[in-house]
């Protein structure tokens, strides 16, 4: 898990804003962009679930390899 250190800033007694560091900053954005790659290919397997699949064995024969 991602560690993070923000200071929180307030405003009427309520928390109003998180600053992170650029770094933690950084790793959040990567974090997220890492997720989002894994539900789309979660999204992918799903809509491909009943697609034929090929050994690669057949694959190459196919290919004349």
């Amino acid at each position: 898990m991602i560690e993070i250190h923000p200071e929180i800033l307030k405003k009427d007694n309520k928390n109003e804003f998180a600053i992170l560091s650029y770094e933690e900053f950084q790793k959040l954005i990567d974090y997220i962009e890492s997720l989002e790659d894994l539900m789309d290919l979660r999204k992918a397997k799903q809509a491909a679930i009943n697609e034929p699949t090929f050994s690669l064995e057949e694959v190459k024969k196919t290919l004349g390899l």
